[in-house]
């Protein structure tokens, strides 16, 4: 065609042209959209033939040959060796692992650790691999330990096992002897503790020199003693000594070791069912013994003693005695093999414990930590009233204003006896570190009422001294009443003969 020609039906060629051009991108796109048709049909085709497959089921697995396709499984009640797909990778396939079987039962999916089952606690280490567990019921079972479990799980631990599988999967952070103890080291120091210097050097001489001096006990053959206890009334330092035993233990031994501090509370051991109570001793012993192989001290501390370990026979807690002293004393008993395991009992009502624990041998150093005199108690007042705190005037005249008005003379209770006579007590008769750490508080608080008010900025004063004395004394939250006479002696820290009446006299309020 000449250009002529081309001129002559140029506008019509160039519409033709674009018309073109619109049809195949149209085409194209209709191709497109006709292949993701096709894609999403083959899709539903798939998806309604896995719908006719038969439905997966699970299994743990064991052990097995994952390189050589073959593994041993437990699933619908049984063991059972069975094929593995090559599209599992071999090394998901750890023992305890939690697997989907597909069509033939061939081992299609490793699923990780089951997130459910029956919880047990972790009574002792089998070799390297095995556990025995207890359920809630105390029945005691042998199961493998999953690789997560292997450098994990320690006696008293609870986990979560398949019972029929025998396998535990999983720690569970909260521990059963967690739940009863406190094995932190505490960070109470003798210098804390005030009015007990005869007390702290006889434990310092008995439980502290063999550890820090043991070639010289081996040479003389002695061994340490296996425990002690502490006695006297109530709020006077017994806890205290014996955390800052531990305390002074981790101090000692150096080396960035550290002692251990098992703390139980009598009556939370109680427990209802019938064995429960025992099974939970012998788990704070298994720890105590688990640590102490470590090479640590480790103290086993029982505050309150007297509500759990009562002398058999004597009708008390059904004669729940008569199997829970038994176990205690097996486990004392069985602690000669590690020297490195202390027991500590705390009590205020001495002759309640049955004498089996306190023999020779057992509980055999008793150190009574008695109420403090006047000088004693100025000891306790100068760790709380010092220059660490705002202070009105020096912290000595502070001191002896506060243990003048503790040790005045003011009447409290008539005691009669059981031959006739009759004994006053006074408040001073019923001072404890504990209520004089609480008198400082109320000092303080009452200072801290007097800045906020505008009265008064300069700190702790004797007045606030002597009417915190004052309010806790007319308070006497902590004495026991009259319908036991023999509990007013007794928390007195006084022996002597029985009493049969006890009259709270009648004292005017002070300040």
């Amino acid at each position: 065609m000449s250009p002529l020609d081309d001129d002559a039906f140029g506008p019509e060629l160039r519409d033709l042209k674009r018309k073109n051009q619109e049809l195949g991108s149209r085409n194209a796109k209709l191709a497109e959209l006709l292949k993701s048709s096709r894609d999403n049909l083959n899709d539903l085709y798939a998806k309604v033939e896995e719908l006719g497959e038969p439905a997966s089921t699970y299994g743990i697995y064991l052990c097995g040959s994952p390189r050589d396709g073959e593994a041993e499984v437990f699933t619908s009640g049984r063991q059972m060796r069975l094929k593995i797909s090559p599209i599992v990778d071999p090394a998901a396939l750890v023992p305890g692992t939690l697997v989907r079987l597909g069509e033939g039962t061939v081992v299609v999916e490793a699923c990780g650790f089951t997130p459910t089952g029956q919880l047990a606690t972790m009574v002792e280490r089998i070799g390297g691999n095995r556990a025995v567990v207890a359920d809630q019921q105390g029945a005691e079972s042998l199961v493998l330990l999953a690789e997560p479990l292997l450098t994990t799980v320690r006696a008293g631990d609870t986990v979560l096992i398949n019972a029929a599988a025998g396998y535990a999967f999983e720690r569970i952070a909260k521990t059963e002897v967690n739940q009863l103890s406190l094995e932190e080291v505490p960070d109470v120091t003798y210098a804390d503790i005030g009015g007990l210097a005869s007390q702290i050097e006889t434990i310092q001489d008995s439980v502290e020199l063999p550890f820090s001096y043991p070639e010289l006990y081996a040479a003389y053959d002695l061994k340490p003693p296996k425990g002690l206890l502490l006695y006297g009334p109530p709020g006077c330092g017994k806890t205290l000594i014996a955390k800052a035993v531990a305390n002074s233990l981790s101090t000692r031994i150096g080396d960035g070791g550290k002692a251990h501090f098992i703390n139980v509370k009598g009556p939370e051991l109680l427990n209802k069912f019938v064995g429960e109570t025992e099974r939970r001793i012998r788990l704070i012993f298994e720890r105590a013994r688990e640590l102490a192989s470590e090479g640590s001290p480790v103290i086993v501390f029982f505050d309150e003693m007297e509500s759990i370990f009562r002398t058999r026979g004597s009708g008390v807690s059904s004669d729940m005695e008569t199997t829970v002293v038994p176990q205690l004393l097996t486990e004392i008993d069985g602690v000669e093999d590690i020297a490195n395991v202390i027991v500590i009992g705390a009590t205020n009502r001495e002759e309640l414990i049955d004498p089996a624990i306190l023999r020779p041998g057992r509980l055999d150093i008793k150190i009574r930590v008695s109420r403090p005199n006047k000088d004693e108690a100025k000891d306790i007042l100068a760790r709380y009233i010092n220059d660490e705190i705002p202070l009105a005037d020096s912290a000595s005249t502070l001191i002896d204003v506060t243990a003048d008005a503790m040790f005045e003379p003011r009447p409290f209770v008539r005691l009669e006896l059981v031959d006739g006579s009759t004994e006053i007590l006074h408040y001073s008769d019923f001072v404890s570190g504990a209520m004089i750490a609480n008198v400082v508080d109320r000092a303080k608080k009452l200072a801290i009422k007097d800045n906020i008010s505008g009265a008064s900025d300069a700190g702790v004063n004797a007045g606030h001294l002597r009417e915190a004395v004052a309010l806790e004394q007319q308070e006497s939250e902590h004495l026991p009443n009259t319908s036991n006479p023999d509990e007013w002696a007794r928390i007195s820290g006084r022996q002597g003969k029985r009493v049969v009446a006890a009259e709270v006299l009648n004292y005017w309020p002070i300040g």
